[in-house]
């Protein structure tokens, strides 16, 4: 019995390991900002993605480009402020952070997966 719980064990971290691989990532860039108006703006060249609070326009540029191969004309930078919220009577913070907003030349487009 323990045999086969160590193969099952393994066999999933072997899967793992192999989708983590096939993303792309950048350790500035946390993923897009999924909004009813980002995708109002994604019609318009316009894509607005998470990134990380040290990260600044010309990291940004560099990084879009490496990870979607299109060329950024603009990169405008917004500091999200942190917020508190009331959840069932208890209180929260949610957490702020920073927020890049990418415009792209006409025709050139990023397709999330």
């Amino acid at each position: 019995m323990k045999t086969t719980k160590t193969k099952k064990n393994t066999e999933k971290k072997d899967v793992a390991v192999v989708d983590s691989k096939a993303i792309k990532t950048h350790p500035l860039i946390k993923g897009p900002r999924i909004t009813e108006k980002s995708a109002i703006a994604s019609e318009k060249g316009v894509y607005t993605f998470n990134v990380a609070t040290e990260a600044n326009k010309n990291e940004i540029k560099k990084a879009i480009k490496m990870l979607y191969g299109v060329s950024p004309v603009k990169v405008s930078i917004t500091q999200i402020t942190a917020k508190t919220v009331v959840r069932r009577g208890k209180e929260g913070v949610k957490q702020g952070g920073k927020k890049a907003v990418v415009h792209l030349k006409k025709g050139e487009k990023i397709t999330f997966a």
